[in-house]
């Protein structure tokens, strides 16, 4: 804390991030309109324990309110998806990888395109099944068929797309302006907003008989247990021992100390769970608004905690696992590097076998990640379905929970770091012109 309150440009950036994140929990209250909002609340509360819960967790509570963030950012966790893996298989995507900053722009670019098309899609779907729809007490969900002089379905889409396209910026000036990444803590936003309301239901429940003290201490403990278990392993390193050689002859020939390659342990982070969601989310989701057999055939196989769900999202978890450490690490790079710099690693040759090497490293450190977050995210879901808790509660929340905020800790000590090397080098060279004159 001292650190911060002595760096000016650092306290303006996470003064920053608060304030674009107030802006979100602001806009996540603000009601879209034509919709009867006590309806629309009772009906969501009603399905809290199913894919509503889990995506309404994701919103930080707009789903249920039904307010203009209703989508929240999944739209465009979605499209991040879908261009990260045609980045991969199509080649002019590909070129535009390689082009740097230009090209990652022009990703980004239809990136966003894409995100609209997709809140077009889901609001489109999301409208049509408010217009038939009721609440448990028998009350529609909507006020009328028409907004002011636009069919509610139109301004339904309008609101629910513009609300998506503006979180989405609101992302964006965070990772620029901000400190940490604007899209993962707009997520790690809404989980946090929801932990109030869910230990108010967890002392009701035990407060009514619903659920036995044992049973509640046993929740608490696991929430404990899991966010123990994350930050042991997210601080947890795999170091590769590096040395580097100087040149020289005789007793000019010297070595330097052994100095390390650190790779973590969960290396792809809170990124897999997070893709793996919004994955799972979309057709589920947009199964509960469309009235076709085969949606609803899939929404009923794809209920969170449900064998198939669990199944095809542990799939996901490893799929994302190996394929995000493919896009971000390169060890044939980090090998030539090496080799360029005069490092290598001991018994082993430099350049190919080095990579071979590191390469065998990180695959058996992706196993253990991906093994690591498959049981966070799937193992307290399924004795939450045990002890039939009728409010969401997964590992994924708590991993997203304390992975985004150990992450954005990281890029400030990171930032306070750079701020102090800088500081140092800018003394030095006003010393050395002392000296000069």
């Amino acid at each position: 804390m001292d650190g911060i309150s002595k760096n000016a440009d650092l306290q303006r950036r996470i003064l920053f991030t608060l304030g674009i994140l107030a802006v979100y929990r602001i806009g996540v209250h603000v009601a879209t309109p034509g919709v009867d909002n006590t309806a629309v609340l009772s009906f969501f509360q009603a399905q809290s324990a199913g894919i509503f819960g889990l995506f309404n967790t994701f919103t930080g509570g707009a789903l249920s309110q039904f307010s203009v963030f209703a989508l929240g950012i999944m739209p465009y966790i979605s499209a991040s998806i879908i261009f990260q893996l045609l980045s991969s298989a199509v080649p002019y995507l590909e070129s535009l990888k390689k082009e740097g900053e230009q090209g990652r722009k022009k990703i980004n670019q239809y990136t966003r395109y894409a995100t609209v098309v997709l809140a077009v899609i889901q609001g489109s779907a999301i409208s049509s099944w408010l217009m038939g729809s009721s609440s448990p007490e028998g009350k529609a969900l909507v006020l009328g068929s028409h907004v002011g002089f636009l069919p509610f379905q139109i301004m339904t889409v309008l609101t629910l797309t513009a609300g998506t396209c503006f979180i989405m910026w609101l992302g964006e000036q965070i990772t620029e302006r901000g400190i940490g990444n604007g899209a993962s803590l707009i997520i790690f936003t809404g989980i946090a907003a929801s932990i109030p309301a869910g230990a108010q239901s967890l002392f009701s429940l035990v407060s009514n008989d619903e659920i036995s003290s044992a049973a509640a201490l046993a929740i608490v403990f696991l929430m404990i247990l899991v966010i123990a278990a994350v930050i042991y392993v997210e601080v947890a390193q795999r170091k590769i021992p590096i040395q580097y050689s100087q040149r020289g002859t005789g007793k000019t020939a010297m070595t330097i100390p052994q100095s390390h390659l650190p790779l973590k342990l969960n290396f792809s982070g809170v990124i897999p769970p997070i893709f793996a969601s919004s994955l799972l989310m979309f057709p589920a989701t947009m199964a509960q608004f469309v009235n076709a057999p085969w949606l609803q055939s899939i929404q009923a196989s794809l209920s969170p905690n449900g064998a198939m769900y669990n199944i095809i999202f542990v799939l996901l978890i490893v799929f994302f696992c190996f394929f995000y450490t493919e896009i971000v690490f390169n060890p044939k790079e980090v090998a030539e590097n090496l080799k360029k710099h005069g490092g290598f690693i001991p018994g082993v040759r430099a350049g190919q076998s080095t990579s071979d090497y590191i390469q065998t490293v990180i695959e058996r450190i992706n196993v253990g990640g991906a093994t690591y977050l498959s049981a966070i995210c799937v193992l307290p879901g399924l004795l939450n379905e045990l002890f039939k808790i009728p409010f969401y509660f997964g590992g994924t929340s708590l991993l997203i929970l304390v992975g985004v905020a150990l992450d954005t800790s990281q890029q400030i000590q990171s930032y306070m770091l750079s701020q102090k090397y800088e500081g140092f080098l800018k003394g030095a060279k006003i010393r050395s012109r002392r000296v000069q004159y």
